[in-house]
């Protein structure tokens, strides 16, 4: 058994720690970019409690994020969580209010807005921060905002991991997810989040370990409890609500028992992630690691050879960048994905929220020859009239009456015609612009 067990490490060492060597170097940011943006904190945080102590308020400031967690990956433009704790003698509906306060004096400050808003100050154009207010609390219970919980978040990882070898491992896990879409909690991507990545790394051990397991076929939802806050499964479903549980990973939160960390993750995302994961398995290289864009002539190119139709669109929307931005523009393309449903095959679909305020939504189809339109039963005359009067030709089967309509039009002709017939409802979605550019 120890022969085995000394041969699968040499195996493993051979297959995969030659790449995530070579990754950890490139996803590792440069001292010199983390020595200036711990300078610009701390100058910032120096400037802060002088203005706090002038307001005459009860506020603690504390770094959260990656950044104090020391699991931060490279990235185009680096943001850093800090947090204004107000003391409970606030209201909590003058947090964001009591923040602007103490931020005025500040230049490049813009709001973000949420479930609590809060505050971003552009440092540069690759650096900035991230003013979010929350309420001091004694005990996890008196949380009355998700981001009440990120202090005992950062406390707990601190505290657990102190290897640069888990650290460096919890790096890897990011940018993998990163590259594959899968990571971010937000709407538009109901991924892993940051803080999941760390317990799941911390509890498998290494990244290798997380993709093995994660990628398995499991018969039952996989569930999670680092800190055996349960004392069985079944207790877990009992006590967490029902809506937290219907993510295909339950990760109980070490600091707040009855919060699936992983709540926001759907099985499509989770889905997109395990052949990823198969991939690299089988076949471990450093793209894994490196954002693909979508190859849409490439998609086109085989649509035309199997006589398909190839539809690229553009959307925008005037809503805040970011979770909100890219969930209205999703929310959008998959309404439009039912659309063309009516009338077509699809065979292919897509989204990619380009970033600020613009999306990609992209079709492979096929026409159907004909479409059935359901009518009511036969007895019911009033709505039998009704439907005869909306449709010319119609016929009964089963105690029903129906419809049929051949299609004599294109994929590219449909469109137009629809969205002058629907603008009421594109503006209604948030929609101000949308056109075929492929």
């Amino acid at each position: 058994m120890i022969i085995n067990c000394k041969f699968i490490f040499i195996i493993w060492k051979k297959k995969y720690e030659p790449i995530l060597k070579k990754v950890s170097k490139e996803i590792s940011p440069s001292e010199e970019k983390l020595i200036f943006m711990g300078k610009k904190v701390d100058d910032f945080i120096k400037k802060i409690n002088k203005r706090i102590k002038k307001l005459g308020l009860n506020v603690e400031i504390y770094v959260g994020g990656s950044f104090a967690k020391k699991t931060l990956i490279k990235k185009r433009i680096y943001d850093t969580d800090i947090y204004f704790r107000f003391s409970q003698k606030y209201p909590d509906t003058s947090l964001t209010k009591l923040t602007k306060k103490i931020l005025r004096w500040k230049k490049g400050l813009s709001t973000v807005h949420g479930s609590r808003d809060y505050f971003r100050v552009k440092i540069n154009s690759w650096f900035q921060l991230e003013i979010i207010p929350v309420r001091k609390i004694d005990k996890i219970d008196e949380a009355k905002n998700i981001t009440d919980l990120s202090y005992s978040h950062v406390k707990y990882i601190n505290k657990k991991i102190k290897s640069q070898k888990i650290l460096n491992e919890i790096k890897i896990a990011k940018a993998f997810c990163y590259a594959s879409k899968t990571y971010g909690a937000e709407s538009y991507i109901q991924g892993f989040s940051g803080y999941s990545l760390e317990l799941l790394i911390y509890y498998y051990g290494s990244f290798v370990k997380f993709l093995k397991e994660l990628s398995k076929k499991k018969k039952e939802k996989l569930i999670i409890d680092i800190e055996k806050k349960y004392k069985n499964k079944k207790r877990i479903l009992l006590d967490i609500n029902s809506s937290k549980l219907e993510s295909p990973i339950i990760l109980i939160d070490p600091t707040f028992k009855r919060r699936n960390v992983l709540a926001a993750l759907s099985y499509e995302t989770f889905e997109k992630f395990k052949i990823a994961a198969k991939e690299f398995l089988k076949k471990p290289s450093i793209e894994s690691f490196r954002i693909k864009k979508i190859n849409f002539k490439q998609i086109k190119e085989k649509a035309e050879k199997e006589d398909q139709e190839f539809i690229l669109i553009k959307i925008k929307t005037k809503k805040q960048k970011g979770d909100i931005a890219g969930t209205k523009l999703l929310k959008f393309s998959k309404h439009l994905k039912d659309e063309f449903s009516k009338f077509f095959e699809i065979i292919n679909f897509g989204f990619d929220y380009l970033g600020e305020q613009e999306g990609l939504c992209y079709f492979v189809l096929n026409a159907k020859k004909e479409i059935i339109f359901n009518g009511p039963k036969i007895e019911d005359e009033k709505n039998i009239e009704k439907f005869k009067k909306e449709h010319a030709k119609t016929f009964i089967r089963d105690g029903k009456i129906y419809s049929k309509k051949k299609i004599n039009f294109s994929e590219r002709e449909f469109f137009p015609v629809w969205a002058t017939k629907n603008k009421r409802k594109i503006k209604e979605m948030y929609i101000s612009n949308l056109k075929i550019i492929g």
